[in-house]
């Protein structure tokens, strides 16, 4: 019995998986866009945790390689002292994103997530009012509600900020999963 490759369609799959605990209804409606099964949502989620978790499986950048294909773009970038490479996929489900992959030397993937295409406009947030579930990325709120002070999410795929609504003053949390946004909690 041969197993299907695993690509880009089955990866988008596994992004739906981790937000579906978040945002239900609006995975429900990516999946039937992507004429994918439940079922097949949870094996596609099956396949690459099990490629996650192999001993001597692939490792992270050549695993995205594999199922992704050639970036669509790699850009160096210095954060602090370190040089990295961003690497960037389409994703067809999200057409103003792309996947970004941040690679540390020696090849060692230490960040993985959703972030704005390059000339696509993002939303206006001046508010908390402002924030829709996958409507900005992580960068994008850190900016619009700065100082941001990240936290520490609830699962590997997960990210936390804590903001300030300007107008009000009120503290909230916003969660992120694949660096996309999800809800806002009261802080």
């Amino acid at each position: 019995m041969t197993t299907a490759p695993f690509g880009p369609l089955e990866f988008q799959l596994v992004l739906l998986r981790r937000m579906a605990d978040h945002q239900p209804v609006l995975v429900e409606d990516a999946r039937h866009e992507l004429n994918a099964s439940l079922s097949e949502m949870r094996e596609a989620n099956r396949r690459w945790q099990a490629m996650v978790r192999a001993p001597r499986g692939r490792g992270s950048l050549r695993r995205y390689r594999s199922v992704l294909g050639e970036p669509e773009s790699s850009v160096r970038r210095r954060i602090g002292d370190l040089e990295c490479d961003a690497l960037r996929w389409p994703v067809p489900l999200w057409p103003d994103l792309r996947f970004e992959v941040m690679v540390a030397p020696g090849a060692a993937v230490w960040n993985e997530w959703l972030v704005r295409a390059p000339g696509a406009a993002g939303p206006e947030l001046r508010t908390v009012e402002d924030l829709r579930p996958w409507s900005c990325t992580v960068d994008e709120v850190a900016r619009a509600f700065a100082p941001a002070r990240p936290m520490e999410g609830s699962a590997p795929t997960r990210w936390a900020l804590a903001i300030t609504d300007p107008l009000t003053g009120a503290l909230y949390v916003a969660e992120f999963t694949w660096g996309l946004f999800q809800r806002l909690l009261p802080g």
